[in-house]
């Protein structure tokens, strides 16, 4: 078989200005002025946070079922598959659990709502009322049955990843197992995934257009001033979760041969346009396709980097037992060991499945503390006026988390690149060009 031409290089870097990480952070700056010194029109430029999110979102469910089918049938063995999930599950829960433990004690070292005083008849539960339904349903059972579609047109509609992950996998195990006779559909999904991939480098030019609605809108409703009332809180999160990505993600990354430093500078335009837009789904294509530029194998990448973003939330957990404690020092409600054992545990279970959108980290903070009746759901209301801050601060965790994971698991697989990754990282992440074609085997 004639090996199929390969995709154009990645463009030369050009000036300054032209670079997508240039022109994402002059945005965020733009919108935070907008939304500071005229607020209403901040909040009305809403909008165009929402379009591109919707923009990158309806892109999302393609990408992974291409990537993941393609990657698994072109790896020709199952066992090789359920070794990369299992390898990811691990190192899922062993960092989400130290992520959770740093964060209660954090919260015990700096006890961040001690002598607030607030009293518990003083808070407003219709305020988080909304979330706490939400929570209310978000039931083991429920969460499992949610994973199967209602049809295959479905797992496309819903948004779920996990939906359009309970397609793909299966789907490419079946190309697997029928041999030479998938292989002109192998083909077919290899040529529909380049031509979504040039479509997300279409779609990441406008990035700059999202962060900036979406950083006005913030600003513009909630002001510089809901971050001064509860400054402590926000602080401790945001040194926490940076603590975690210098220290503990730099240390897994360093014992896996790479610099977390030199990683967060390749993925810096993602990283922005997550703060801008308060959403690590939002660059979710773009890493995937960056990974793979960066030496992870498409198999291990289209595997593990959807499941982390349902599974490896390391900046939700962090807040969630952050969060908690500081409601309960703040409502001047002592937990002993054993509650907030217990709040660990609840947490760890209610973290997975929670998606990397803006607002889940909440709701997944009231469906633990429905479990822990020691502290009440009402007294969420007290960091609902700074959630949104600290939803970017999440966000940007999680994502960083994730990339990080994805390397190491491609590093356990023995599938890394090493000299794509040093070439990669050196660069510090040039422009998203179309994803490499691989020529064809003889």
């Amino acid at each position: 078989m004639a090996p199929r031409p390969q995709a154009e290089a990645p463009a030369a870097p050009g000036r300054f200005y032209t670079q997508l990480y240039f022109q994402v952070l002059v945005a965020i700056v733009a919108g935070a002025l907008i939304g500071h010194f005229w607020p209403a029109t901040g909040e009305s430029l809403k909008p165009l946070g929402d379009a591109f999110i919707k923009l990158v979102k309806m892109i999302i469910a393609p990408v992974i079922f291409l990537t993941v089918v393609t990657g698994i049938a072109q790896m020709r063995d199952l066992g090789k598959v359920g070794g990369v999930a299992a390898k990811a599950f691990a190192y899922f829960l062993t960092v989400s659990t130290f992520a959770l433990i740093i964060g209660l004690v954090v919260a015990n070292v700096v006890r961040p709502g001690a002598g607030m005083n607030v009293d518990p008849a003083s808070l407003d539960p219709a305020a988080v009322s909304g979330y706490a339904s939400k929570a209310h349903d978000a039931t083991v059972t429920g969460f499992l049955m949610d994973i199967i579609p209602e049809s295959v047109a479905g797992a496309f509609i819903s948004g779920n990843v996990l939906q359009v992950l309970f397609l793909a996998i299966p789907f490419g195990l079946a190309l697997v197992m029928i041999g030479e006779r998938g292989a002109p559909a192998l083909a077919f999904l290899n040529s529909v995934g380049d031509a979504f991939f040039r479509l997300v480098a279409i779609f990441m030019r406008a990035a700059p257009i999202g962060a900036f609605g979406a950083f006005a809108f913030t600003v513009g409703k909630y002001g510089v001033g809901a971050i001064v009332d509860l400054g402590l809180l926000v602080a401790t999160f945001y040194a926490t979760s940076l603590l975690f990505v210098l220290v503990v993600l730099g240390a897994i990354a360093r014992l896996n041969g790479f610099s977390i430093l030199k990683l967060i500078a390749y993925l810096k335009a993602e990283i922005l346009l997550v703060f801008g837009a308060c959403s690590s789904e939002a660059a979710l294509p773009s890493l995937m396709q960056k990974l793979e530029r960066a030496g992870a194998p498409k198999s291990v990448v289209g595997l593990v980097t959807p499941f982390g973003y349902s599974f490896n939330l390391d900046g939700t957990n962090i807040y969630m037992t952050l969060a908690a404690l500081f409601i309960a020092q703040a409502l001047g409600i002592e937990l002993s060991i054993g509650d907030q054992l217990l709040l660990l545990a609840v947490a760890m279970l209610s973290s997975k499945g929670a998606a990397g959108v803006t607002g889940a980290g909440f709701i997944t903070l009231a469906a633990t503390l429905t479990v822990v009746p020691s502290v009440p759901v009402a007294g969420m209301a007290l960091i609902l006026g700074v959630d949104r801050f600290m939803s970017e601060c999440r966000a940007l965790t999680n994502f960083v988390g994730n990339a990080v994971a994805t390397i190491v698991v491609a590093r356990w697989e023995g599938g890394l690149d090493r000299e794509k990754l040093a070439a990669a990282l050196e660069g510090g992440g040039g422009p998203v060009a179309a994803r490499p074609v691989e020529a064809d085997a003889d």
